[in-house]
């Protein structure tokens, strides 16, 4: 399993590589066929936001699904431990449902799977879209420059058909407030979305 450090309007110093590597360490428990786990550092220097300013993120990449955390404090080292247990949290819902598929039994609804999991992480905003293993990030295009608005980041990822509850469960997963999927029954490009705590809608395209 390949860590990958790397920090955005920050610097990694060699000492903090050291340290997220003995914590990951653990979570191969949980899933052998990890390949590469992304850790990105960010920091605020808005001064009004001292108490959150620094924020780590966390990705693991394996032959499943793409499964994310992250944490907001001010410091990187509780960032990490919060970020951290939110992942280990999740690896292990993860692992869960791959041991019920392979005893041929009946998969776990979102609902299910998610019942005791803290109603705040449920909710925790993140403003990002779920990303699949594949996923392509691109540069925004210049066209965009002379616009109001900014778009930082865009990504690419491929459209495998599932069903609403595996989507809803990939969310969950990702710890991200929507998911952009290709409907497996209906064939439409739809969108599941956190409403209140365990409430769930979605948006389709009638194309």
């Amino acid at each position: 399993m390949d860590i990958v450090v790397k920090g955005r309007n920050v610097e990694v110093p060699d000492h903090y590589r050291v340290h997220v590597a003995e914590k990951l360490a653990k979570i191969e428990r949980y899933d052998h066929k990890l390949i590469r786990v992304d850790v990105e550092l960010f920091h605020e220097r808005n001064p009004r936001q001292s108490d959150t300013c620094q924020r780590v993120e966390i990705t693991c990449v394996s032959r499943g699904p793409v499964i994310r955390a992250e944490a907001c404090t001010n410091d990187f080292y509780s960032a990490l431990d919060a970020a951290i247990a939110k992942l280990d949290t999740r690896l292990r819902r993860a692992a869960d449902r791959r041991r019920v598929h392979r005893g041929r039994h009946a998969p776990l609804s979102v609902a299910a799977a998610t019942a005791d999991l803290p109603v705040a992480e449920l909710a925790a905003p993140s403003g990002a879209t779920a990303t699949a293993v594949a996923e392509r990030v691109e540069e925004p295009a210049d066209e965009y420059d002379d616009q109001p608005w900014h778009i930082a980041r865009a990504k690419v990822h491929p459209a495998e058909p599932m069903t609403v509850d595996d989507a809803l469960f990939q969310m969950e997963l990702v710890g991200h407030d929507f998911y952009l999927f290709h409907d497996k029954e209906t064939g439409r490009p739809s969108v599941v979305y956190r409403r209140h705590a365990y409430d769930y809608g979605i948006i389709s395209l009638d194309i």
